[in-house]
C-alpha cells in the first residue's frame, strides 16, 4: 500500500541509539508542540501535562531518576535531542473540566450561556473516579492517546523516538515535583536522530501480525 499515513508508520521505529551531536530545529519542536496540544481526549478533558526536558541541567536530573532501575534506559537520556515526559493528573476535578469549559466559550465553541450544561459531560469523570477522588487509571489513558498522537507527528518530521514505559516515576515525581506539581509521569518520549552504525534497530525489518490476525470486520 502506498499512502503518506502507511509511509510514515512503515518509517518508524523505536530508535536504540542516539546521533549525540543532532538535535531537533526550533521549527520542528513547534509544530511537535503543537501536536500535542491537539491531541484528543475523552470529554476533551486534556488531563495531562508535557515537560519538555532541553537543557543539560535538565537532562542531568532526568539522568539521575535511573539510579535505581531501567539503566537501559539511561543512555538515550544524553545522547538525544530532547525527552518529553508525558504526566497525568492524579485527581481531575469539576475544577479542572471547568478550565476547559472556559476555553470553549473563549473560543466559541460553546455559548456562554449554556455553561453549566456544558458540564454535563462530566458524568464520564464521575463514572472512572473512586470515593478519594483518585481516577488515575482513567486519565492515564487519556495520556497514552497524546503519546501515540505525538509519536505519529514526530515520524512525519523524520524524526526518531523511544517511548519509554522504563521509568521511574517515584524518582520523577522528586526531583521534577516542581514541574509535575502532583501530576504522576509513567511513560516518557526521547526524540532525535538515531546513531546509524551503532543503532542496531534500524537495520531490522519491521514485523507485525498480519491484518487478518488482528482485525474482524462484521
Amino acid at each position: 500500500m502506498t499512502h503518506p499515513i502507511i509511509t510514515d508508520l512503515e518509517a518508524r521505529y523505536t530508535a536504540k541509539k542516539y546521533d549525540a551531536t543532532k538535535r531537533v530545529s526550533a521549527e520542528d519542536l513547534a509544530v511537535i508542540y503543537q501536536a500535542m496540544r491537539l491531541s484528543p481526549s475523552s470529554i476533551n478533558s486534556q488531563p495531562w501535562k508535557f515537560i519538555v526536558i532541553e537543557s543539560e541541567q535538565a537532562k542531568q536530573r532526568m539522568h539521575d531518576t535511573f539510579a535505581n532501575k531501567f539503566q537501559f534506559n539511561q543512555p538515550h537520556i544524553k545522547t538525544a535531542s530532547h525527552i518529553i515526559l508525558f504526566a497525568y493528573n492524579p485527581k481531575y476535578t469539576r475544577e479542572d473540566y471547568a478550565k476547559v469549559i472556559d476555553t470553549d466559550i473563549a473560543n466559541g465553541r460553546t455559548p456562554a450561556e449554556n455553561r453549566e450544561q456544558a458540564f454535563g459531560a462530566y458524568a464520564f469523570v464521575d463514572l472512572n473516579t473512586d470515593a478519594s477522588g483518585n481516577n488515575a487509571a482513567w486519565t492515564k489513558t487519556q495520556t497514552y492517546l497524546a503519546l501515540g498522537n505525538t509519536m505519529h507527528a514526530v515520524a512525519r518530521l523524520g524524526i526518531d523516538s523511544t517511548p519509554m514505559e522504563g521509568v521511574d516515576s517515584e524518582l520523577i515525581s522528586e526531583l521534577f515535583a516542581d514541574e509535575l506539581d502532583g501530576y504522576i509521569c509513567e511513560v516518557a518520549l526521547v526524540i532525535g536522530y538515531h546513531e546509524t552504525q551503532t543503532d542496531y534497530n534500524a537495520k531490522l525489518p519491521k514485523s507485525r501480525l498480519s491484518q487478518d490476525q488482528i482485525i474482524q470486520v462484521v
